[in-house]
């Protein structure tokens, strides 16, 4: 179909599914919601979404509220474009993907609100980073 685009499938990785990925799948929902599909997860989910996460997202207009903390087992059972880690290292399990890339962000449950926000930062500056590789990529 001409014109029509294939959506690439993304996964951000971290242990508790809580914060990080919680962030970063947001992220990419709101940047790159024509060109990927993105999901998250966490290695040993926690279950639910961090409060300062939620509060971090809703200064810039995203609702962590209609997310959930999931665990490897619960997401789609695809080929991935990208499989992306915060920072977790071994505590990741294999997923399939064509990519992977660890971005090595520090966990940011225990930070202060401007500290949090500053994680918060870094994952959406990461996530147009991506977002501008795979528009080059095609």
């Amino acid at each position: 179909m001409r014109g029509h685009r294939v959506m690439k499938r993304v996964l951000f990785v971290c242990v508790e599914n809580s914060c990080r990925s919680q962030m970063a799948e947001a992220f990419a929902k709101i940047h790159g919601k024509d060109r990927l599909e993105a999901h998250s997860a966490g290695s040993r989910a926690s279950g639910k979404v961090n409060e300062k996460a939620i509060k971090s997202m809703r200064e810039v207009g995203y609702d962590l509220n209609t997310q959930r903390s999931k665990s490897l087992n619960e997401i789609p059972a695809a080929e991935y474009e990208y499989a992306i880690t915060m920072g977790c290292g071994d505590e990741c399990p294999y997923v399939k993907a064509k990519r992977r890339q660890d971005w090595a962000i520090p966990d940011p449950k225990a930070m202060n609100e401007q500290d949090f926000n500053q994680v918060r930062d870094t994952i959406e500056t990461k996530v147009l980073s991506l977002i501008d590789s795979m528009n080059r990529d095609g």
